[in-house]
């Protein structure tokens, strides 16, 4: 079994700043990619950044500049910094990594349950 924990949403005025973490634990012998997502009142959920194991990064257009994914191997863990914020950041914010169980390095697809990020005045 593996299980990814967030912690670090909040409610946060614009312009403000979050950090977003999630810890992975369980049965894992290897993580490749880890991301974030987050899902909108009526949208569909969207990739906001992720990164490699060997640290290489992706991030929507829309966040380019404000917000920084990294990630601690040795923890299992991946963070979000999200400087600058504004209302239409407000979503539910989902982890996702791939896992792989064993040394035969089949990887699957493990969400998190969601922290929510309100950004209002």
């Amino acid at each position: 079994q593996v299980q990814l924990v967030e912690s670090g949403g909040g409610l946060v005025q614009p312009g403000g700043s979050l950090r977003l973490s999630c810890a992975a634990s369980g049965s894992i012998f290897s993580i490749a990619e880890m991301g974030w997502y987050r899902q909108g009142p009526g949208n569909q959920r969207e990739l906001v950044a992720d990164i490699t194991s060997s640290g290489n990064t992706n991030y929507a257009d829309s966040v380019k500049g404000r917000f920084t994914i990294s990630r601690d191997n040795a923890k299992n863990t991946v963070y979000l910094q999200m400087n600058s914020l504004k209302p239409e950041d407000t979503a539910v914010y989902y982890c996702n990594a791939h896992i792989a169980y064993s040394r035969s390095y089949n990887y699957y697809s493990h969400w998190g349950q969601g922290t929510q990020v309100t950004v209002s005045s």
